[in-house]
Order: C-alpha cells, then sequence, then structure tokens
C-alpha cells in the first residue's frame, strides 16, 4: 500500500495546539473557510442500488439483537455459577467484552435509525446501549449529528479522538476504561446537576437540553442503585460475590471496552483534518467475523461516512459496489495499526502531516481543492 505525504511543509514547526473546542478561534476559521455543513464527495451508486441498499429490516437486527443480549444471560450465569473457581474468568471476560465493548457500535447503529426498521426497537436498543457505553442519549445523540456533519472538522466536531498533540500514554490507557469511566461518570453527575458546557450546548439542540438533564439523572440513579446493592450484599457477609452487581453493571466498561477502542481507534487515526472528503479521513479494515459483530461492521467506515443511512448489514454490499472508488482497504485490524501507528508517530514529529493513501485507477481523484488549511496561532 502505499503513502503519500501532504502538506507537512506548509506547516510551522512552532505551531501551537489546535483549538479543539466548539467555541473557539478554529469553530470561528472553519466557518470562514466554507468547512461547515460544506458539500462532501460522494462516489456515484445507481439510483435503484441504492434504494435496495438503504431498506431497513427488523429480521436481521432482531436476530443480532436476541443473540447478543442472550450472550449477555449465558456468560454473566456462567461467571456466577462458577463463582470461586478459575472456570469464572472467561465467562465474566466474555460477558465484559459484550456488554462493554459491543454497546459502542449498537448505541451508533440504533442512534442512526438504521438497524431497525420499527422505530421504537431503534430507541429501546440505543437507550440500552447508551446506558451500558456511559454516555447521555440525547447530547450524544445530538454530538454524533454534528459528528456526521463536519466529520474531523476542527472547532465543529466533537467526537475527534486523535486530538493533537498526540497523547500516547492517554491513548493506551484507553483500553482499560478507568479513565473513560471515569470522565464520562463526572459528565453525567454535572449533567444530573442541570450543567451543560459550552460545546454541549453548541450541538445539542436548545428545546432538548432538558432532556438531557433528565437522562443524566435516570442513569446516576442506576449506577447509585447497583453501588447500594453491592454494599449492601457486602455488610451481609457475601464477601467478593458483594462485586456481582458492579460487574454486572457499569464495571464491563472498565474491563471490556478494549474492543470497542481498539476498533474505535482505526476509523480515523493517522489520517487527514479539515476536508471534504471521506476517503481522506476515514479508514475501512477488513475484520474478523466475531469482530465484525462486536462492531456491527463499522470496520467499513469509508462507507459509512459517504452514506450513513445505509444500515449496518449492506455495508459489505455497499463496499463491493462503491470500492473502485475508494482507496485499498486495510486487510486486516493488525495491518490498520501498522498502518496508523506508523502516521500517528509521524505526525507527532511534523504537525500537519496525515496518510494520504493511493487510489486505484477506476477512482475519481481526491477533492484537493476542496482540503482547506486552517493555521492556528504560533508562538511569538
Amino acid at each position: 500500500m502505499s503513502v503519500k505525504t501532504d502538506r507537512s511543509e506548509d506547516v510551522a514547526a512552532n505551531a501551537s495546539p489546535p483549538d479543539y473546542s466548539l467555541t473557539g478561534h478554529s469553530a470561528r476559521r472553519a466557518v470562514e473557510a466554507g468547512l461547515v455543513a460544506a458539500e462532501w464527495y460522494h462516489p456515484e451508486v445507481p439510483r435503484k442500488l441504492m434504494k435496495e441498499l438503504m431498506q431497513r429490516s427488523d429480521q436481521p437486527a432482531v436476530r443480532h439483537t436476541l443473540m447478543w443480549l442472550a450472550l449477555h444471560v449465558i456468560f454473566a450465569a456462567g461467571g456466577i455459577l462458577f463463582w470461586g473457581s478459575w472456570w469464572a474468568l472467561p465467562f465474566w471476560f466474555a460477558y465484559g467484552v459484550i456488554y462493554g465493548s459491543g454497546c459502542d457500535s449498537r448505541w451508533h447503529e440504533c442512534g442512526h435509525g438504521t438497524m431497525f426498521r420499527t422505530p421504537w426497537m431503534n430507541d429501546l436498543v440505543y437507550h440500552i446501549a447508551s446506558f451500558q457505553v456511559m454516555w447521555n442519549p440525547t447530547s450524544w445523540r445530538w454530538s454524533h449529528v454534528r459528528h456526521h456533519t463536519d466529520t474531523i472538522i476542527v472547532g465543529r466536531d466533537p467526537e475527534i479522538d486523535w486530538q493533537h498533540p498526540i497523547k500516547l500514554v492517554l491513548k493506551t490507557f484507553m483500553f482499560v476504561g478507568v479513565v473513560d469511566v471515569c470522565s464520562n461518570l463526572k459528565k453525567l453527575a454535572r449533567q444530573a446537576a442541570g450543567t451543560l458546557t459550552a460545546d454541549e450546548k453548541d450541538y445539542t439542540l436548545e428545546s432538548d437540553w432538558p432532556k438531557v438533564v433528565f437522562w443524566a439523572r435516570v442513569h446516576m440513579m442506576i449506577y447509585a442503585a447497583t453501588i447500594i446493592a453491592s454494599f449492601c450484599m457486602f455488610l451481609a457477609g457475601m464477601g467478593w460475590k458483594a462485586t456481582i452487581p458492579l460487574l454486572l453493571i457499569g464495571g464491563p466498561r472498565v474491563y471490556g471496552c478494549w474492543h470497542g477502542v481498539m476498533t474505535g481507534l482505526l476509523q480515523h487515526g493517522g489520517l487527514a483534518e479539515n476536508v471534504l472528503d471521506h476517503r481522506l479521513n476515514s479508514r475501512t479494515v477488513y475484520m474478523n467475523p466475531i469482530s465484525r459483530f462486536l462492531y456491527c461492521n463499522m470496520g467499513y467506515h469509508v462507507e459509512h461516512h459517504l452514506f450513513p443511512m445505509v444500515p449496518y448489514h449492506a455495508l459489505p454490499r455497499l463496499h463491493e459496489a462503491i470500492k473502485h472508488d475508494l482507496p485499498p482497504a486495510n486487510p486486516s485490524i493488525w495491518n490498520a495499526y501498522r498502518e496508523m501507528f506508523r502516521a500517528v508517530m509521524r505526525q507527532r514529529r511534523e504537525p500537519g502531516y496525515y496518510l494520504r493513501r493511493e487510489l486505484p485507477p477506476t477512482a475519481q481523484p481526491y477533492c484537493e481543492d476542496l482540503h482547506v488549511s486552517i493555521p492556528e496561532r504560533t508562538f511569538e
């Protein structure tokens, strides 16, 4: 796979870190540069085929979700049944991944309203998964709308994981969710107290602010009840069994989030900011069947951003239809990490560098004229 450098030479070595807040100078510059709610590049797809791909259905989603929920029950039951023996560990490990990682992609797909055809099914699974991932279901719905409208636009997108300068130690800690869980609980507690940040107010519809507070309070009450149950079990002399409520609720986001982090970091890592071509800022990775199940086919991430209303189960077909116009997909998670890590390490040395792959001969050229470099303040 060929890799090219772009615009590294145009960025001053002494540039200050970008302002990723949604109310700062980068936000204003993004507006001035025409990057806000702009027209993005899209491959041509026959109208009839696109209509087929966008068709929603309850059947695959119901099967998929029932399997996901059943695995919760099976693994939790095994962990409790074999409590006190080494046999319990693989069950708790699997339960943690199903809960702590599988929730992320289901929150995401149901948030788009594309997992099920029936709206209430999408809403039900969305709220369950939002609780598991420890995200406010109202504010994060609006956050993700902004992410798709202004993908990786500095000062506009609230979901940029790879913010510069990149802190690799912090990224490593993400695979064990202690920092993330503490941050999310702190955020929920603040929202439950009725306080929204300037960024949250920027991307959340004002009429939905009371809903943000309401759902934060619901989540915090459930977590409080879980802690109280665990404490009561401890007082009842149940010893280490008193941790079971915490292992079942909340805890999996600490010990089971690693797969969701592993796949999520690949979405945009090492790629371009402030472009209007998803082929430059998103990555498609071929994944094994287990990862595809846990991740709801989001390995096809370029395709998802190009056509976000195509359901997860149709993304492989969409990929086959447009791959002639996309950079080659990474053949595995391991291959993608090797590629991304090299790019990230170079970004740490060269502000403004990003990974730019060769397109196949059948592809339309990258929209180079749509790339806008937003200069940041430099130290005097």
